[in-house]
């Protein structure tokens, strides 16, 4: 592994020993980079480069564009994604594969939560990504159905992961209660336009087991 920090935000590269290995770029909320390489692992994934972004400001850079809190004493979200996305496309991937000495056969971009949100949009803004895992992404963000029932991505991707635990959905707050029924719909959504796509439900709330979780997601983008 190695590391290098860029606008503030550090970056972990953990590399394989194929140059021309696939490459996922992964939004971490607290540095988890390596316990989900770990995981991916142990999963028995193919040789792939995972690298990890974290110190970030998750509610301004992940989110797509300004939301009011979720829930009492919770931080508003300040629309950032676009910069984040700017930055990581312009800086963060060119400094991160000239390290690697190669180019991938692919890109993916992987996230949980909020992340997960952030990985969705993305292709919506950038053509670098070819695979996509929003794992237990927050898909009840007010207005991103909307906003990927009415736009196009820049590059149809390959594949697209879904997953969220089975009691993400069964809470009284009447915004984070439709995530199962827009990330259903958003995965329906992706199978109807042809695109390699599932949803897998796993037991839990919100914040069980994030790191297997996310390993999950890129073994089946890497499996694909």
């Amino acid at each position: 592994m190695y590391t290098f920090t860029i606008n503030e935000k550090t970056v972990s590269i953990f590399p394989s020993l194929e140059a021309d290995a696939p490459v996922i770029y992964l939004n971490t909320f607290s540095g988890e980079g390596q316990k989900v390489y770990e995981a991916a692992q142990a999963a028995g994934c193919p040789p792939f480069t995972l690298v990890a972004i974290s110190d970030l400001d998750w509610n301004h850079d992940m989110a797509p564009w300004d939301s009011p809190p979720t829930f009492k004493n919770a931080d508003p979200c300040t629309g950032g994604a676009d910069d984040h996305l700017r930055l990581l496309t312009e800086e963060i991937i060119p400094a991160a594969e000239k390290e690697l000495g190669g180019v991938p056969r692919w890109r993916g971009i992987a996230g949980y939560s909020l992340a997960g949100l952030f990985a969705l949009y993305a292709i919506y803004q950038t053509d670098l990504f070819s695979r996509v895992g929003s794992m237990s992404g927050s898909l009840w963000f007010p207005g991103m159905k909307e906003h990927i029932f009415s736009h196009e991505p820049q590059h149809q991707p390959d594949c697209i992961y879904f997953s969220l635990g089975d009691k993400e959905s069964k809470t009284k707050n009447p915004i984070l209660r439709t995530v199962q029924e827009n990330t259903e719909e958003i995965c329906a959504y992706y199978q109807r336009k042809g695109i390699d796509t599932v949803f897998q439900l796993n037991p839990g709330n919100h914040f069980v087991q994030s790191v297997e979780r996310t390993a999950a997601g890129i073994a089946w983008m890497l499996s694909r």
